[in-house]
């Protein structure tokens, strides 16, 4: 199994992309650290994980909060002996529709301000375990990507790019300690879109469009390219952002 014995924290881990990526680390041997703000929600995919004969753990943990973060990285460590993969998804409220010219600038920064905190909170409390056991993997969810015609994503693409630089900041700085930072991108995935989403049928044929497969990443997708680069049979990839689009991105 690629992580065998790891021990991985997903922030956002009752969320669809969190538990596609447990799933995977769970099947693939990690023990799994589900974090989030909703017991009912982390209880369902710990469920469903242990169904499948996976190890799991649950913890509400508000992953804005400096002092929540810290401790629960601490508990881990404390636990396990050791933190291997720590990945952020929570939500970032964004706030989407708007054109930016008509948009008021609280909206326009809130995920912005929420997605840098959040991901520099999570990153350094890892890092800072990683570095004392002289390995780790941090993945980062979303990256570059081209802006969307015919639909106003105010600043959350904005927020993405921001999160892209502090990947390869960290991946600069934490290599020497043989800690990994990586990104995925998939350009955007289908399922994710609610059936009563507005304008859903547009959004998702946008996404589809400039794929050369005819269709986005899957859950599935997301979860087995997570497990992998988290893996040590990628132990050369880091600064990196995998492309899981579809062919929608070419660099």
């Amino acid at each position: 199994m690629l992580l065998d014995g790891k021990t991985a924290v997903i922030y956002g881990g009752g969320g669809s992309i969190g538990r596609a990526m447990a799933t995977a680390f769970a099947r693939e041997g990690a023990h799994v650290f589900l974090a989030g703000r909703t017991q009912g929600t982390l209880d369902a995919a710990a469920e469903a994980l242990r169904a499948g004969g996976g190890t799991v753990d649950t913890a509400v943990v508000d992953a804005l909060d400096e002092a929540a973060v810290d401790a629960h990285a601490a508990d881990v460590v404390a636990r396990t002996g050791r933190l291997d993969v720590s990945v952020n998804v929570i939500g970032v409220n964004d706030v989407q529709g708007t054109p930016l010219a008509e948009m008021p600038v609280d909206d326009f920064l809130s995920p912005i301000a929420t997605a840098t905190r959040t991901q520099f909170l999570t990153a350094r409390a890892a890092a800072r375990e990683m570095i004392t056991q002289g390995s780790g993997v941090i993945l980062f969810f979303g990256g570059s990507g081209d802006p969307v015609r015919d639909y106003s994503i105010g600043g959350f693409q904005i927020a993405l790019e921001a999160i892209e630089a502090l990947r390869r900041q960290l991946a600069s700085e934490l290599g020497k300690f043989g800690v990994r930072a990586v990104s995925l991108r998939t350009g955007g995935i289908a399922e994710t879109l609610p059936d009563d989403f507005p304008g859903v049928e547009d959004i998702v044929a946008t996404i589809e469009g400039p794929t050369l497969l005819g269709r986005t990443a899957t859950l599935a997708d997301v979860g087995n390219v997570a497990a992998f680069v988290a893996s040590d049979r990628a132990a050369s990839i880091t600064g990196a952002a995998i492309n899981i689009s579809c062919g929608a991105m070419f660099d």
